[in-house]
């Protein structure tokens, strides 16, 4: 009897592992994620998954079944035949494959092949890989992008040497860059929930022909859950949840989304929680990192105490809710209608560079946090695709976010607390058409932002809970407008050279009226009424099988807005930062050359070199205010500084990257990029650039089967010693580790790291890193928190 029910068990399990097949790129032979697999009259269907895999017991053996995915063309086939070919399908890759499409250049689908600068791609597959904390950690997990930290709860993206106001963000094509958006680092990316983002695209470099101002050193896309439609009759429901533990801050994160489809409707509603506790560091590295000591307060006083563990960075943890919600409709097949609605709040979270700075030997600050950052967009998005004389496929977008942060701050055994309130109101709304000629593509539109700053300040005494008004950081009520045409142009030459051009003009209006009974100017309001053109030329030319080049010629720019010419803030100690209201707009000027080998699909190699001036800089520079230099600021004597079109800037590098298939199973890849930048003085000397990172890479070495993929890498950053600190890293040596000669400088520094990530069943992924092995205690450059020491990551995701 015990024989009879083993024979029977192993016969049911051959004939469900019999019902198992594989859906394969036909080209490269890798496993195709997310095809629909259904029969004729759509009654039954199932989705292959990260492998590849799919089951096939609900379909019976003489059924046609049909193979369905937007990067392939569509298949059918028999149950029977399929088994014919070992429970293999290969799907044909269309000209459109969807991991060689970006939207990011043009805002409609080009092939990554024939743009002529790059773009850095990745999707929800890598995301899951990664497990970033926050969609800063996601960009820097690709070993391509720099992001500096001056606390947990931040992340300043920097590329080629711009950062902040000179790069732009946009999430689901809406550009998040709004009017107080500043020159010193900038923590809004840590809004976008990286467990809500289905692709990232990173263009390198200028984007201001299709974006506008900002888009000087790079341009990243975010777009977020997108829901599908259904092929099953009835419709179909899915999702997933998701839950990651971290030791180095006691992370604990979990997140759900779930979404409903019709043939013709679709929802789709995602949230994620986030609570971070106090970031641990390594424990080799640089004694001036430690947090020795930290302030509290005792019976109404303050007091500091010894750190029971200094590796620990006290305060530095914090909460964060990210909600997703998502609307779409498709009425005919050329209407697509999608309503998104996006919501991130924070609690307060420590401004922790500001916290161990001391002013005579004892700590400076009580307290020093940013209130809740909150973040509301909705997006109303219609896609409409024809065949008509003026356009083959139009969008239309009308979108409006809301922003909210506070500043808050109280210096050791003091009695009063500065707070700082901002709100900023966003419009937005785009027209954007494409039209085909013979093979070649016009892309143009029509684009009008709109920026109301709502500012204010106070002062509240911690004793008796009584606040005053006080000086706002902005001027209250101030407004930045911006109106623009482009149109590009890409020309389909031969079909290995493709040549695209573009133009774009944009007119800016800015508005701030300074109070009179707070502010004692020379000055009551500042008018900025201005037009910038840029434009760009590139070339892709696949000279043979082996090479391709690729030029770029383009010019960018960025206009002044609210916070360079109305801030009031203390950028360092007895240093305040007032308005000026005479900029004028900075412009680069870009050049970039890369080439690309590809020895048959097994070594594969991209390198760029660029350049870029940017002139009429706006930067920070000593001021004077009728001839005053020193004013007191929150009952402190500072020297006037204010923003100024002052300078000349360039910015050159290199970026290289590897990608070797040593066999089906085996592969390495590498990424390094080297930059330098500089920057006139007012004495006509030149200093280092503050953005320009220092030498930084990643190198992984990859192997996976169906089931399994191991992944050891390393991360590193080269030094930048006290000679090559810019003229405003240099004075904030607190930042900084200390050389031989009692000097700051920023230290070099390698993490060795291994994730492994494991398909448990159809439904079930888990994955698992241990991050900085040999417990490095470093920070990135110009950072003013200490990375994670030794990390253990653990993740789990259950599809439904």
């Amino acid at each position: 009897m015990r024989f009879l029910f083993s024979f029977i068990f192993l016969l049911c399990a051959a004939n469900s592992w019999a019902q198992k097949i594989t859906v394969i790129d036909k080209e490269s032979r890798q496993p195709v994620f997310n095809v629909a697999i259904f029969n004729k009259d759509k009654s039954k269907s199932t989705l292959t998954n990260f492998d590849g895999k799919a089951d096939l017991s609900v379909f019976s053996s003489s059924e046609i079944l049909f193979f369905r995915h937007v990067s392939h063309l569509e298949f059918h086939t028999t149950k029977r035949q399929i088994y014919q070919r070992n429970n293999l399908v290969a799907l044909e890759p269309n000209e459109n494959k969807l991991e060689e499409v970006v939207l990011s250049v043009a805002k409609f689908e080009q092939q990554k092949r024939e743009l002529p600068q790059k773009v850095i791609s990745f999707n929800q597959k890598d995301i899951l890989t990664a497990s970033p904390q926050t969609s800063a950690d996601l960009l820097e997990s690709t070993g391509q992008v720099f992001v500096q930290k001056s606390q947990q709860g931040g992340g300043s993206p920097m590329i080629r040497g711009f950062a902040t106001n000179r790069l732009l963000i946009t999430v689901d094509g809406v550009r998040m860059n709004n009017a107080i958006f500043r020159g010193g680092n900038l923590q809004n990316v840590i809004s976008i929930d990286p467990l809500a983002v289905e692709r990232t695209e990173v263009v390198m470099g200028p984007g201001s022909v299709i974006f506008g101002s900002d888009a000087i050193g790079g341009v990243m896309n975010f777009y977020t859950l997108s829901p599908g439609f259904s092929m099953v009759k009835g419709g179909s429901i899915s999702g997933k949840a998701y839950a990651r533990y971290s030791t180095a801050n006691e992370e604990k994160t979990g997140h759900v989304d779930f979404s409903f489809a019709r043939e013709d409707w679709a929802i789709l509603s995602s949230i994620s929680y986030s609570d971070f506790g106090d970031m641990k560091m390594g424990s080799h590295g640089p004694e001036e990192y430690l947090r020795p000591e930290y302030v509290v307060q005792r019976d109404g006083q303050d007091v500091v105490i010894p750190n029971e563990d200094p590796r620990v960075q006290v305060p530095s943890g914090y909460e964060q809710l990210n909600l997703l919600q998502k609307f779409r409709y498709r009425p005919t097949r050329e209407w697509d209608f999608n309503l998104g609605v996006i919501y991130t709040t924070t609690t307060d979270f420590p401004r922790y560079d500001r916290l161990y700075r001391k002013r005579n030997g004892q700590l400076r600050a009580a307290e020093w946090y940013y209130g809740p950052q909150n973040w509301l967009m909705t997006n109303f998005n219609v896609d409409k695709a024809g065949n008509g004389r003026v356009y083959d496929d139009a969008k239309f977008s009308i979108a409006y976010q809301l922003f909210e942060e506070s500043r808050n701050d109280r210096d050791f055994q003091e009695d009063i607390l500065f707070e700082t309130d901002e709100r900023v109101d966003a419009w937005s709304g785009n027209l954007d058409f494409e039209k085909e000629f013979f093979g070649s593509s016009l892309f143009y539109g029509v684009e009008y932002i709109f920026n109301k700053v709502n500012s204010e300040g106070k002062e509240t005494n911690i004793r008796t809970g009584e606040s005053d008004p006080a000086s706002s950081r902005y001027p209250d009520g101030a407004t930045w407008r911006s109106m623009a045409a482009y149109s590009s142009f890409k020309w389909k030459l031969s079909p290995s050279v493709n040549l695209q051009t573009g133009a774009r003009y944009s007119h800016i209006l800015m508005n701030a009226e300074f109070d009179e009974n707070t502010y004692d100017f020379p000055f009551s309001d500042a008018d900025i009424n201005t037009g910038a053109l840029t434009g760009n030329v590139g070339l892709n030319w696949q000279q043979n099988e082996v090479i391709g080049w690729q030029l770029n010629l383009s010019t960018a720019f960025r206009a002044p807005n609210v916070d360079d010419v109305g801030k009031i803030f203390d950028s360092a100690p007895g240093m305040v930062v007032v308005p000026n209201p005479d900029l004028k707009p900075e412009t680069a000027y870009n050049a970039e050359l890369g080439t690309r080998l590809n020895f048959d699909n097994i070594v594969r190699i991209e390198i760029a070199g660029y350049y870029t001036l940017l002139d009429d800089a706006m930067v920070r520079r000593d001021f004077d205010l009728d001839g005053r230099t020193m004013v007191d600021y929150q009952g402190e004597p500072s020297r006037v500084q204010a923003i100024q079109n002052s300078a000349k800037a360039e910015v050159y590098g290199i970026e290289a990257g590897t990608h070797v298939r040593f066999t089906e199973h085996l592969r390495f890849k590498s990424n390094i990029s080297v930059n330098k930048g500089e920057e006139e003085q007012d004495d006509g000397t030149r200093a280092p650039l503050r953005h320009a990172a220092p030498l930084f890479g990643s190198a992984h070495l990859v192997w996976d089967n169906e089931k399994l993929m191991l992944d050891a890498f390393v991360d590193y950053n080269g030094e930048i010693e006290n000679s090559d600190l810019a003229p405003g890293e240099s004075d904030k040596a607190y930042l900084y580790a200390i050389n031989a000669d009692g000097n700051p400088y920023s230290p070099e520094w390698y993490t060795l790291n291994f994730t492994a990530r494991y398909q448990l069943s159809e439904a079930l992924l888990a994955t698992a890193s241990v991050e900085n092995i040999t417990d490095q205690r470093y920070r990135t450059y110009s950072s003013g928190i200490a990375a994670a020491g030794r990390n253990l990551i653990l993740a789990l995701q259950y599809r439904f």
